[in-house]
């Protein structure tokens, strides 16, 4: 069978694939396990370079056989390549090649078999793809033989590990800490594991999936209940730096969650762990801001001498004085029924100065650029105000200062921050007083981009509500552009007619379009 598949039956186009194939030299087959490497003089000087050349010039099939057995000293692995090249171009040199003996190609491949365990990964692969191409059969011994060696030198593959049978809070925990699942949430898959009973749960679990939701602002009712409930059942066994993170998505997500003993709970937990843990007391009370359930008890201490000189020296000192500078924002503005200490002016600091820092890195996606153009030309650049801050520390995207009678004025020409305080208070003047001389108003556009809510797109985030709440309360008139209806502007034309729609609903009126 072997003589008929190399005889004249065999393949044409087989064979003139061997022809095309680049001569085979030692240095391009790598390393030899029988330690040879080229000599000084070239590569055709040395019997293993010059038994080469007697392969790649033998006439027939058994003179290439004879000069491979007749100096085993001299044959290398790369050699072996070699002669079945040769010997395949011998076969399609001619329209008629003729029959092959048996005897002679058992021969070779019997001298391939002995040999092939010294050869390399490379110079098996070579002979695995030239036998194919001479048409021996793939189930033969030199087939089998090359191919046996081939796997032998892949490297072992691991077992296959047992995969755990996991329940309850372990399947929650293995979802959460999988990276490609923080990636790439998927809103169904968190609702089906929120059937994990909460008494399964472990804090650390719990912790995951509340930390899940912040980021992804994934405003799922069930979820967050499940987490307000194990709060409230855990309450004795909880710290307040494990419960900070386990409320820090109610403020987020802007979610005042159904559990009767949520406040409760927590309000023991603050009165319990206040002292121990300054920055987690104030980052629970920052959550609580942002869903306007602030406890008195809590704002007593926080706000007292004794708590404020412990945490001055301490590395969090900064940012516990900030968030103590909106709960006092917070205390001036939403509880006027509030009668303890609050925080000295020395102390205060500006809330947020600049843009939060999720607008800072999606500014590229922002609208704010084209809607500062828009109202460029339709307005001019006098008659408004970019990113200013105003007191107590509260960023605006776009701020005007508009007459009694509707007529945008130019910014220069007025004292564009509303007085704060707002009101007559312990602090400072009464804001009433000081609106009743000024009748200008100040009109704030405020953009409400995607990722300012949550990811139904129907609930702003905590924040941002807690921002505007503040600057209404403050005496400013807000605008919102939402992002559905920035989205479906269609280039600047569009969008100048849309702000022009927006400031007139409000009775703004200006001059001719500037530039």
């Amino acid at each position: 069978m072997l003589r008929l598949l190399l005889s004249a039956q065999a393949s044409a186009a087989r064979l003139s694939g061997l022809l095309l194939l680049p001569p085979v030299q030692p240095c391009c087959l790598g390393p030899s396990k029988w330690g040879d490497q080229p000599p000084a003089g070239g590569l055709h000087a040395g019997p293993v370079q010059g038994l080469q050349r007697l392969l790649e010039q033998a006439r027939s099939p058994g003179e290439l056989l004879r000069w491979l057995g007749q100096n085993p000293t001299k044959v290398r692995a790369h050699h072996y390549p070699v002669a079945l090249r040769r010997l395949g171009q011998l076969l399609g040199s001619q329209p008629r090649p003729p029959p092959v003996e048996q005897a002679t190609l058992q021969d070779l491949s019997q001298l391939i078999i002995r040999n092939c365990p010294s050869f390399d990964i490379h110079t098996i692969h070579v002979c695995l793809h030239l036998a194919v191409l001479l048409g021996f059969p793939s189930d033969g011994p030199l087939m089998c033989a090359l191919e046996q060696e081939r796997r032998f030198r892949l490297p072992p593959k691991p077992p296959p590990t047992l995969q755990p049978v996991l329940h309850g809070g372990q399947r929650l925990e293995a979802a959460l800490s999988c990276p490609h699942f923080l990636r790439r949430p998927r809103q169904h898959l968190i609702r089906s594991l929120a059937e994990a009973r909460p008494e399964e749960l472990t804090p650390h679990v719990m912790v995951l999936l509340a930390q899940h939701l912040a980021r992804h602002r994934l405003r799922e009712p069930q979820l967050l209940e499940a987490i307000a409930h194990f709060l409230v059942v855990q309450e004795a066994q909880l710290s307040s730096k494990v419960v900070q993170k386990l409320v820090l998505p109610f403020g987020r997500l802007n979610y005042l969650p159904l559990e009767q003993q949520f406040m409760p709970c927590l309000e023991r937990i603050l009165a319990r762990e206040a002292g121990v843990a300054p920055l987690a007391t104030v980052n629970i009370l920052m959550s609580l801001c942002q869903l306007r359930c602030l406890p008195f008890r809590a704002l007593h201490f926080v706000f007292s001498p004794g708590f404020i000189n412990h945490i001055s020296g301490t590395p969090h000192a900064f940012i516990v004085r900030r968030y103590l500078s909106l709960l006092d924002t917070a205390v001036e503005l939403e509880l006027p029924g509030y009668r303890g200490p609050r925080l000295p002016r020395r102390q205060q600091v500006p809330i947020f100065p600049q843009p939060l820092i999720t607008d800072r890195a999606r500014c590229k996606y922002s609208h704010k650029d084209i809607v500062a153009e828009g109202l460029r030309q339709l307005l001019g650049e006098e008659k408004y105000r970019q990113d200013l801050t105003v007191p107590p520390g509260y960023c605006t995207d776009f701020l005007l200062c508009v007459s009694s009678s509707g007529a945008v004025l130019p910014v220069r020409t007025q004292d564009p921050f509303l007085p704060y305080p707002p009101r007559s208070c312990p602090q400072g003047q009464a804001a009433s007083q000081s609106t009743t001389h000024d009748p200008a108003q100040r009109v704030v556009l405020m953009l409400r981009e995607r990722w300012h809510f949550c990811r139904d797109g129907q609930v702003l985030l905590g924040s941002r509500a807690l921002r505007e709440r503040h600057l209404g309360l403050m005496g400013y008139q807000l605008l919102p552009l939402p992002f559905e209806e920035l989205e479906s502007q269609r280039g600047l034309p569009q969008l100048k007619s849309y702000l022009r729609q927006k400031l007139q609903a409000l009775g703004l009126r200006w001059g001719p379009e500037g530039g």
